[in-house]
């Protein structure tokens, strides 16, 4: 077990804790997973302890982040659109029009105050171990937003195993840095990011064993985001698991959606973008892209590993039955074609000049840098459209669930749900309120609601249809009103790295009739459409959207 550094970044000097028992808190995030990945959501892999969390609890099949990681922890830890809390843009892709302006720092900023350090503030104590990617410096670093102990991945993504960092990565410009309580330390060369992250958390509960006050614990996984990187181990148990392909796991998954409740027995996938059939594919190439998905898979499973050993530990700590645990992915899969970056830095001569090796028996190994491409990851966010970057329900609707005291367990929860709930939620089962100001700084008044009555069972929404929620990155918009989803994507200009699909003109859906969003209502229901836009129009004025300057036009 990795031992943890000496004293703490914060010290408690909070109010004494209310004399009813309030619950610990685990919240657990998941990276570029797949909205069909886990057995509880129709998926083939083993992944037996987060199952067992999952069906215990609530599962929620409408819940929603943002299209990419960052701009989703700003609004996981500040309960605040993320064009407020400091990631209107990936700080990775910041463009010239962005940069400067409120609400793009590419941190999260002074605007708001983190759910660690509202909680901490009111007798928590927070622990943090995993990717942070919520700024660089130390001042914008967990151990300076509220979490006492911290060990984080700052950036986005590093190689799992601690391998080839200074060349490989500094050659793209994304050497990864970690922090151990606030100081800059080097990662254990050798150690699977999701085992040594697990080590630390279980290292931070086992110090506080006997600490009285209750504790926030965040686990934000680094997998399954690309590199895919497992244990050989693992991989081996997914051998030939997907040579048919990934129309064939779509189907599968789709049928044992429908099974478990969790999607309409009638419901359809969204149409393919940009996948090449399978049975097009060479046998070279439908080797290797089975062999991808093989150690996705194996990305996965390893993660569940890790999740039961944590639930071992709370439990042999006594802790387990006094904690809420919350799951959720950060967005929807990863559908680009990951080794690119390399070969244009790198031409001529790309990834192998840095030792980077693709073939097919080392990839999964630390020396390997590929993701799974568009055909895996809209098999994933089956029956929904698109993946990853994109504003519709394959970018942001993700697997999560709650389970533990004060949640009615064993049940579907389908109401539109969003991801500024969470903060809301811990502080009000924390017996807390939200104040105006934290730290003598005004701060920005939650915008999401607390999901208290839906976990209980009371209600089965948090928000009235006529309540309006807008989302918006690399200028790809969307705006949600009850059942009603308006959906804009531009034909090109995205700062994200894959080509769009976009027409460049506002697509309107049903969603609760069409969630795969296949049936464009535009050209029947131009009212609705006219109303959502102004909808959105006025979300964005109001949240201090950036959206690219318009072109010059000659007189």
């Amino acid at each position: 077990m990795a031992q943890s550094p000496t004293a703490p970044a914060l010290r408690n000097n909070s109010a004494p804790a209310p004399a009813e028992r309030r619950p610990n808190f685990l919240v657990i995030v998941a990276d570029d997973l797949g909205w069909s990945d886990l057995g509880s959501f129709g998926g083939e892999i083993s992944t037996p302890n987060l199952d067992a969390i999952a069906t215990a609890g609530v599962r929620f099949t409408g819940f929603h982040t943002a299209p990419t990681c960052s701009p989703t922890r700003s609004m996981l830890l500040s309960g605040i659109d993320n064009h407020q809390a400091g990631l209107g843009s990936m700080a990775e892709t910041l463009q010239p029009d962005q940069v400067g302006r409120p609400g793009y720092e590419g941190y999260l900023n002074d605007r708001v105050a983190s759910i660690a350090e509202l909680l901490h503030q009111g007798g928590y104590r927070t622990l943090m171990s995993g990717k942070w990617h919520l700024g660089l410096s130390p001042e914008r670093g967990p151990a300076a937003r509220g979490f006492e102990r911290s060990y984080a991945l700052l950036q986005g993504l590093g190689n799992h195993f601690g391998a080839d960092q200074n060349d490989a990565w500094k050659a793209i410009d994304a050497a990864p840095t970690y922090r151990d309580n606030g100081k800059i330390v080097p990662y254990p060369k050798g150690r699977y990011s999701v085992d040594y992250f697990t080590d630390r958390l279980i290292g931070f509960l086992e110090e506080g064993a006997k600490d009285a006050r209750p504790f926030f614990a965040y686990l934000p996984y680094s997998t399954p985001h690309w590199p895919l990187q497992a244990p050989p181990e693992v991989i081996a148990k997914y051998k030939g698991r997907y040579d048919a392909g990934y129309e064939r796991l779509r189907d599968t998954r789709l049928k044992r959606q429908k099974e478990l409740g969790l999607v309409p027995a009638d419901q359809a996938p969204h149409a393919w973008q940009d996948v090449k059939p399978w049975a097009s594919l060479t046998p070279q190439k439908r080797a290797l892209e089975s062999r991808k998905m093989e150690v996705y898979a194996a990305m996965v499973d390893r993660m569940d590993q890790n999740v039961g050993r944590v639930v071992a530990a709370l439990k042999r700590l006594g802790k387990y039955e006094d904690t809420i645990i919350i799951f959720l992915a950060d967005n929807g899969p990863e559908g680009n074609v990951i080794d690119a970056p390399f070969q244009a830095a790198l031409k001529p001569g790309g990834v192998a000049k840095l030792g980077i090796d693709n073939s097919l028996g080392n990839i999964g190994a630390a020396t390997s840098y590929v993701g799974y491409g568009p055909g895996w990851a809209q098999a994933n966010s089956s029956p929904s459209w698109l993946v990853k970057g994109y504003p519709t329900e394959g970018g942001t609707r993700v697997t999560a669930f709650a389970a533990g005291p004060h949640i009615a367990g064993g049940r579907i929860a389908k109401a539109y749900l969003n991801v500024t709930d969470v903060a809301p939620t811990l502080l009000e089962l924390a017996g807390q309120a939200q104040p105006a100001s934290f730290a003598g700084r005004p701060i920005l008044p939650f915008q999401g609601h607390s999901l208290a009555p839906v976990l209980s069972g009371k209600q089965a929404e948090v928000r009235q249809p006529t309540e309006a929620v807008g989302t918006e990155l690399f200028y790809r918009r969307a705006l949600r009103k009850g059942d009603w989803k308006a959906v804009f994507l531009p034909a090109s200009g995205s700062a994200y790295p894959r080509k769009s699909v976009g027409n460049g003109t506002w697509q309107l859906f049903n969603v609760a009739k069409d969630p795969s969003e296949a049936k464009d209502l535009a050209a029947i229901e131009p009212a609705k459409l006219r109303e959502l836009v102004a909808d959105w129009d006025n979300y964005a004025k109001d949240k201090g959207v950036v959206l690219p300057v318009a072109p010059r036009t000659e007189n």
